[in-house]
Parts: C-alpha cells; structure tokens; sequence
C-alpha cells in the first residue's frame, strides 16, 4: 500500500482506476459507506495529489462529443506532368485529418470542452494523430485496434495543385459500433451537443439518433461525402443540425440544384424531414440556412483571393456553425461565422488554422 494511505483509500484509488467516470454514489454502494464519506475520502486523495481530479471534472463539466473520422492526410504532390505506369517523382506532406478530428480541434481551439469518439490502429500514424490533437480534445475515448491500421486519406495531387486520384482508407471506423458507443454511455448522457460524421455505420448514427432524442441531447450530423449520404438514418426527426453541401443533398434527393430556387426547395426538403437547423453550402455562392420558425437565408460566401489549401475549409466551416449555434447567435451570423472560418482556412496552409480562438473569431467578424 502506498505510504501515507489507508486502506479505504486504496480501495477507491483502484475502482477509479477501473472507471474515471465512476460516481460517488456508485463508489458509496460498492464499499457499503455514505456518500459524504467517500466525498472526505475523495477530497483527501485530491489534497494528496493521488487524483488530479479529470475525470471528476470530466463528469460534472459538459463536452462537446464528436465521433467519427481521426486520420492521417497524405498529400503526395507530383512535381512534373504525371505519368500512368511509371515512376514519378513527387514531394509528399501529412497531417492529421478526419472530418471529426479536424471539427474537434476547431472547437478545442475555440475554447470548448471536446471529446473524440473514434478508432485508431496501434501504430505510427495514430502516434502522430494522438500528438497533434491531444491538446485540443480527450483522446481517452478512442479505441485502439492493434490488428487494423489508423484511417488515412492519401491524394495524388498534380503541379498546379488538382487532384488527380485519392485513396481513402477508412475500413477501421467500421468499428464505431452502436456496442462501442454504449461503453461511453456515461460522457454520451451528459454532452452539450453531439456531432458525428458519416464515417460511422449507418446503425451507429440510427443509434445515437436514439439516444440523442431520448436524453435530449442535441445532435449534429455532417455527411463528408456524396457517397456516403446514404449512411444518414432512415428517420432524420428530432436531428438538431444537418451541415451538408450542394453534391451531398443533390445525391440525397437524387436532384439538381441549378438556381437559387431548386437550393432554396431542397433545404426546404431536407427542414420537412423533421431536422430542426440545415445548412446547404455551395462553394463559392456562399450557404443557405434556415429553420422553420426564422425561415431561410441565403448567406453570399467571402471571397478569397489567394487560396493556399483547401484542406479542412468545410470542417472550418461546420465548426463554427456548431460554436456560434452553442454561443447563442442568429442563423445569419452563424452562416457568417462558419464562412469566416472557412476562408481563413483556405488562406492556411494547415488543415486547421493555427491562430483560431474565440477572440480571433470574434474580431474575424467585426471586420
């Protein structure tokens, strides 16, 4: 037993050991004592330096959970005219990426508490990960799968920057079970607002839909890709925000969105579904975003004029939305704040900018 430390001490250091998330209540019923009581005891190992009390604060202080997508970004950039076939030179950079990951670095950065829910393999690439992000947000709510490989997103780029194919490895979310999910049911209960990407199984987003509506929990859904709309739960009622963009709610509504009209139309679609706040972005003619009781906005975008990468802008955008709905704001100034972010990202050479706080959102808007 350590120096200076009773026996009743002991027990309860070793079943927070088990469960940071464990309460006083539980802790007072598994070793027959008051709550009051494990209350001193506790307050002790805190005064001792035992327990830096984390998890404690974790249980009484609300995160904002995002679950999804946490991967390595490869871009290897070709340095003459590429050539099937052969062997090109090229100059390659990575950096940590995932819708989810990038929106949860965004908040971190922003001020909020974050938590990431995702999967990893157990290995260099997930190293990487961990440092860049473990500032930002927990990590301790990811699980590792020693046997699969960390999610990566690999783009062959050409001289002027375009994309000429892009390999996405994301076979370890496949992992992000409704079970899994379970396991965190303790964080999930207490969120201020929940935020997954379409990188997760469509019975894991079916399930937190679930589970968001029955705890009354506000939840954010962002689709990633065109490709992967059909992952988003069959009933979409009770959903708090929907950030998509024009290809994403085009394949959703197998639909073409030619004019301000057809835009206006599909939000309008997407709101009759049951989801309370949308939001349809569309590149450079800015976002529309509406609810039923403001009605619809159509927000023009900032025009940008050196665009360094345009990694991350949309989770920069989506970001912001979520931040500034939290903090209150208008829908007008949350469509402003997210297409703020989104061009200073495009002006970054990073996946999330490195000078983004609340003050600097702040004054980005006032100017």
């Amino acid at each position: 037993m350590p120096e200076g430390m009773n026996e009743k001490e002991q027990l309860i250091l070793n079943l927070i050991r088990k469960n940071p998330y464990v309460s006083q209540q539980e802790l007072a019923q598994i070793l027959g004592l008051s709550r009051p009581s494990i209350a001193n005891i506790i307050s002790g190992l805190i005064k001792k330096g035992n327990i830096l009390g984390r998890a404690y604060i974790l249980n009484e202080s609300q995160h904002v959970i995002c679950i999804g997508g946490a991967n390595i970004d490869r871009k290897l950039h070709v340095k003459e005219k590429a050539q099937l076939g052969t062997s090109n030179p090229i100059y390659a950079t990575h950096n940590a990426g995932g819708v989810a990951r990038n929106i949860a670095e965004n908040l971190g950065r922003l001020g909020l508490e974050v938590s990431l829910i995702s999967t990893s393999g157990a290995d260099k690439d997930w190293s990487f990960i961990e440092e860049a992000s473990s500032l930002y947000m927990n990590l301790e709510t990811v699980t590792q799968f020693p046997e699969k490989s960390t999610g990566s997103y690999t783009a062959v780029l050409d001289s002027s920057g375009e994309l000429i194919i892009a390999l996405a490895d994301m076979e370890v979310y496949e992992a992000i079970t409704p079970d899994l999910l379970v396991k965190q049911d303790v964080l999930l209960s207490r969120a201020k607002c929940i935020m997954a990407d379409l990188n997760c199984p469509k019975e894991t987003l079916q399930f937190l839909c679930h589970f968001a509506k029955s705890h009354d929990l506000p939840i954010v859904l962002i689709p990633v890709s065109s490709p992967k709309i059909n992952r988003l739960p069959d009933d979409l009622d009770g959903v708090t925000w929907l950030i998509t963009n024009r290809d994403e709610s085009e394949a959703y509504f197998q639909t073409e969105i030619k004019n301000e009209e057809d835009w206006k139309n599909t939000l309008e679609k997407w709101l009759s579904l049951g989801i309370a706040n949308v939001v349809i972005t569309n590149g450079k003619q800015g976002s529309m975003i509406g609810n039923k009781t403001e009605g619809i906005f159509h927000v023009p975008s900032i025009e940008t004029k050196e665009i360094v990468d345009v990694t991350g802008a949309g989770d920069a955008f989506s970001s912001a939305v979520i931040y500034s709905w939290l903090e209150g704001k208008s829908l007008i100034e949350i469509a402003k704040a997210g297409s703020i972010n989104a061009s200073k990202t495009l002006q970054s050479s990073y996946t999330v900018r490195q000078d983004l706080s609340a003050e600097k959102l702040q004054k980005d808007m006032e100017e």
